[in-house]
């Protein structure tokens, strides 16, 4: 294999596995995977689980985890939906979710570096249950119905563009995520802060000693982790018109899936956007596949999890390649 087919496997071969999955199911059931509204329902239905991605993305760059986006998203749901139904105009109750994320992410980053914890599970796990503890209470254990029109707007919108029929057009939500993936990768890419996070999972004794500030860093990182999983809940509470204490119990599971499978790695230092979101199509094309073959959810579970752990192992055997180079 010349050295230039496998940088272009490196870059594009998580691309590639995407285009032969919709290949092959196109092939087996090509009256249901390739109807407009079965795609569509594919990108509206993952948008939620690729902003949290993208958050958890930065923070798997700096060889850290972030537990507690799934309760940020319950939090910023349940907390948004109550100042709608409370009458708050709706641009602040927009704000209500992305500002949550923001100072919960804040509280993970201040506490890993402040307190000097040995690893941000610790830290993640607690907010998390802090989080969550926060959303029943606050909620009583009860789902919170009817929120304003420009709530649900953000979530449940398409764009006709006039050869594209709703529910075959455009979801808002795509184009939000679309959005901030492209401003995710400019800052990531084409910033000193961003290339600051990539040397620190690269290796961080070596980022302090070349002068970047890792705590402050590590700080801004979580916080746009939080952001998006608090934009997440924003967009998850428009889609399903209500805010619910038990929403994304479990799923920062598969925000972390999302970005392993899309070639970023656990020891950090390594990935890409693009990766990240073909991750996240990678999860949306498997369930939609197994699903319209009327494989059992038990089954999927399992398929899932072998598919994460062939991920991992593929990251493992990547870094020893690169050890012995």
């Amino acid at each position: 294999m010349s050295p230039a087919f496998a940088k272009f496997l490196e870059q594009y071969g998580i691309v590639l596995v995407v285009i032969a999955m919709m290949l092959a199911l196109a092939a087996i059931r090509p009256d249901v995977f390739l109807s407009a509204q079965n795609l569509t329902n594919i990108l509206k239905q993952n948008a939620t689980l690729a902003l949290l991605a993208l958050g958890m993305f930065v923070v798997i760059v700096t060889a850290g985890i972030d537990l507690s986006v799934g309760s940020i998203m319950g939090l910023a749901m349940v907390a948004l939906a109550i100042a709608s139904k409370a009458g708050v105009p709706w641009p602040l109750v927009l704000l209500i979710g992305p500002a949550i994320g923001i100072a919960v992410g804040w509280v993970n980053g201040v506490g890993l570096t402040v307190l000097k914890l040995p690893h941000p599970f610790i830290m993640t796990l607690g907010t998390l249950n802090v989080a969550r503890g926060l959303t029943f209470l606050i909620s009583n254990g009860a789902p919170i119905s009817g929120l304003q029109q420009e709530v649900r707007y953000v979530g449940q919108a398409y764009y006709n563009l006039g050869f594209l029929a709703p529910p075959a057009g455009i979801p808002a939500s795509l184009i939000l995520v679309a959005i901030c993936a492209v401003a995710l990768w400019f800052f990531l890419e084409k910033t000193n802060m961003g290339r600051h996070i990539f040397a620190i999972g690269g290796n961080p004794q070596a980022a302090r000693v070349s002068g970047i500030n890792v705590d402050r860093t590590l700080v801004v990182v979580y916080i746009i982790s939080g952001f998006f999983a608090g934009l997440a809940g924003l967009l998850l509470a428009g889609r399903t018109d209500s805010g619910f204490p038990n929403a994304g119990i479990g799923i920062e599971l598969d925000a972390i899936a999302a970005v392993i499978i899309g070639g970023a790695s656990f020891f950090g230092g390594r990935g890409t956007v693009l990766g990240v979101l073909a991750g996240v199509l990678i999860m949306g094309i498997l369930r939609n596949g197994l699903n319209i073959n009327n494989v059992s959810a038990f089954w999927q579970q399992i398929l899932i999890g072998l598919v994460i752990i062939i991920a991992v192992y593929i990251d493992v055997l990547r870094r020893r390649a690169a050890v012995r180079r």
